[in-house]
């Protein structure tokens, strides 16, 4: 039996924290099609506008950190992009806690601190026999900023052991697991989703190299211990970083 076909809501639970926030969007109206050239000239001024900053604060532009994010197969994984309606939906989940808002963030594929750039991807296993599914993400900040995002981190994995609730979804329990020593510093936590009756951990690591967060959020639901995406996952991300080829 191919067990990740019996995994298809772990493959997801992300993209299902935010869809009530997608739920209430407008939808064109009329015949009328966008401006096509507008929408390039917006397009490439937002690239710039967004490289300036990069630039000015050390920081990596969407452009940049698509080239080392991972994509394809690596460590028994495969890497592919989420698609960008996906990744929107999750950027502002809000907790009903404020000290939880770092853990709340990094559900949605977002730190609480807003990032200059982000590249995003779901992570499937290569092998059949692996139930383990999730996705990660690299947000590039500068320096200062990155550090302050892993010091909020550990403090809300600290102060929220009851956990919180965002968008109408509960999670009910965090706790501090021990972190790889990868990267400049890296912080690891368990999350208990509670997803109708059932109690889904979720686990995640979140490494920083210089002024770029790596997240890896994990699920497996037929061995809890074995959920978080492996070691080696992240160290290829890293030694790809590392390399900056794309």
């Amino acid at each position: 039996m191919r067990l990740r076909r019996a995994l298809p809501i772990a493959a997801v639970l992300p993209a299902l924290l935010a869809v009530s926030a997608c739920s209430g969007e407008p939808k064109e109206s009329g015949d009328k099609k966008p401006d096509a050239k507008a929408s390039a000239k917006g397009a490439q001024s937002a690239e710039e506008k967004e490289a300036a900053e990069a630039k000015q604060l050390g920081a990596l532009d969407t452009k940049t950190l698509e080239k080392v994010v991972l994509t394809g197969k690596a460590a028994g994984f495969d890497a592919k992009k989420i698609a960008k309606a996906e990744v929107e939906a999750g950027r502002n989940m809000e907790a009903d806690n404020k000290t939880c808002q770092p853990l709340a963030s990094l559900i949605g594929g977002f730190t609480h601190i807003k990032p200059v750039s982000a590249a995003h991807r779901s992570l499937q296993p290569t092998e059949a026999t692996n139930a383990t599914v999730g996705s990660m993400w690299l947000v590039s900040h500068s320096e200062k900023n990155a550090v302050q995002v892993m010091k909020d981190l550990r403090a809300a994995v600290t102060a929220c052991p009851k956990g919180f609730k965002t968008l109408g979804l509960t999670y009910g329990k965090v706790d501090g697991l021990t972190a790889p020593k990868l990267g400049d510093e890296a912080v690891a936590y368990r999350i208990t989703g509670d997803i109708g009756k059932q109690k889904v951990p979720m686990r995640y690591t979140v490494v920083r190299s210089g002024g770029v967060i790596a997240a890896f959020y994990g699920v497996n639901m037929l061995d809890e211990k074995k959920a978080a995406i492996p070691e080696a996952v992240v160290k290829a991300q890293l030694e790809k970083m590392a390399s900056g080829k794309g």
